[in-house]
């Protein structure tokens, strides 16, 4: 090989080098929305209570609060529970966007709470407008992302799906299950847990944790029982669920969230590759 090839040679794997780097670059770095804070650490100002046997707006003894930069739910103002199943929704539905939680259970459950709402919360999605829920409708027609925590010793999945008035359909099958548990792990005790909900319209919902699938659905509609009474008009069976309210839940065990954020991702409903990538990009972030 003379000079002149040798010289040939390495400018071309020089320029081929460039453009893998480029490409790497490329695949790599993915430029994702800046989150929104739905709370901002100081108040709900932002959010409207909805809890059974009250009307809408009505925060019953300061049940949703926020103290020392976190967003608590705390019944020492109650007597007893009684069924008083509380929701608290943000004030803007949203459609196609990635919700992150940080939360984690703490104290005692209160007097009057079920067995079954021991270290029970959960994160509603795609609900209706607070503004339509009965005084004493007890949940919110919605797809619940359900929040468990664990006793200590036995397995209890967080992140699992119940559906309060909807149905949901995976692999195909139209589920009409109440509650569907998830594949993840057992949270113990008081630690912060970080929880994911990918919602894409009425196309994909996944629950995430640690960066895992842990459930996944889609086509969410109005259908089934599991919330009374409701407005007729609110129970259409067989609607899709495109969007809706994110409200978080109090079902009688105290817990806490420092982190409510969404990021929004209905710019990018329209460029699949786009917005798979965008996705991976942000549930990836810790």
């Amino acid at each position: 090989m003379n000079f002149k090839t040798i010289i040939a040679s390495l400018l071309l794997g020089t320029l081929f080098s460039c453009s893998a780097t480029s490409q790497v670059k490329q695949k790599t770095t993915v430029k994702t929305p800046k989150p929104i804070q739905l709370f901002n650490g100081k108040d709900i100002k932002n959010w409207t209570p909805k809890i059974r046997l009250h009307e809408v707006g009505d925060n019953y003894e300061n049940t949703f609060r926020v103290e020392d930069g976190l967003l608590k739910v705390r019944y020492d103002g109650y007597d007893d529970f009684n069924q008083q199943y509380g929701h608290i929704a943000y004030n803007k539905p949203f459609s196609y966007y990635v919700l992150r939680l940080e939360y984690r259970f703490v104290e005692e459950q209160t007097k009057g709470g079920e067995g079954w709402a021991w270290a029970n919360s959960g994160a509603m999605l795609h609900g209706q407008d607070p503004k339509t829920m009965l005084k004493d409708q007890d949940f919110p027609l919605s797809i619940e992302g359900q929040l468990l925590g664990g006793n200590g010793k036995d397995e209890r999945t967080t992140s699992n799906l119940c559906t309060p008035g909807t149905n949901v359909v995976m692999n195909g099958k139209l589920i009409t299950a109440h509650c569907v548990s998830s594949t993840s792990k057992t949270y113990h005790g008081d630690q912060w847990v970080t929880a994911d909900f990918v919602v894409l319209g009425d196309s994909l919902i996944q629950h995430v944790m640690e960066g895992q699938v842990v459930l996944e659905y889609n086509k969410p509609q109005v259908g089934g029982g599991n919330v009374s009474p409701i407005d007729p008009k609110e129970k259409q069976d067989g609607k899709l669920l495109d969007k809706g309210y994110i409200y978080l839940q109090s079902e009688s065990h105290p817990i806490d969230f420092r982190k409510v954020e969404l990021y929004d991702l209905v710019n990018y409903k329209d460029d699949k590759q786009k917005l798979d990538q965008v996705v991976k990009a942000i549930i990836s972030k810790k």
